[in-house]
């Protein structure tokens, strides 16, 4: 596993990269994560539907879908913001990336703001291999991005390779 001299990349000091199962395994326990923010929005959401918080005394099933759009909405901003977030407060790292010891690192030693988390994590991993490339290869773009650190040299995956970062060990 190949890593790097503090001249090669002088903010960061020496890399000692990350393998594919520290990923997988950030990428699982970050998914319960959001998965359980969701759960608490979703409980949040119905009993404000239910009991009528939303729209009143007609509360019944208008209230219970305008409670599940809320809840989809939500989710969906929490989870596209979960990461950068994270990452820019952290300086790369998320829950999931804390407790297997890696963090993402940009190849040119600068900081992990949340304008490039953001580009990393929810434009090119999300958008781009996630909605966009994989609608094109009918699934094959995310399974190539997840995949491919097994053989690259330095375990990086395609969205890798598009934002210049690296995950390395803490």
């Amino acid at each position: 596993m190949p890593s790097y001299s503090p001249h090669d990349h002088p903010a960061g000091g020496p890399w000692q990269l990350a393998g594919w199962w520290s990923r997988v395994g950030a990428a699982v326990i970050d998914g319960i994560v959001v998965s359980v923010m969701a759960f608490v929005l979703l409980i949040v959401g119905g009993a404000m539907a239910g009991t009528g918080f939303l729209l009143g005394e007609t509360a019944g099933f208008i209230g219970l879908i305008v409670g599940i759009l809320l809840w989809g909405l939500f989710f969906t901003v929490a989870a596209l913001l979960y990461a950068p977030l994270m990452m820019a407060k952290t300086n790369g790292q998320t829950l999931g990336r804390m407790a297997v010891g890696i963090r993402v690192v940009r190849a040119n030693g600068k900081r992990m703001d949340f304008g490039w988390a953001m580009l990393r994590e929810v434009v090119v991993k999300g958008l781009l291999f996630g909605t966009i490339a994989n609608s094109v290869t009918f699934g094959l773009a995310a399974l190539l991005d997840v995949l491919w650190p097994l053989w690259d040299e330095e375990n990086r995956a395609l969205h890798d390779f598009v934002v210049d970062t690296r995950v390395i060990k803490t």
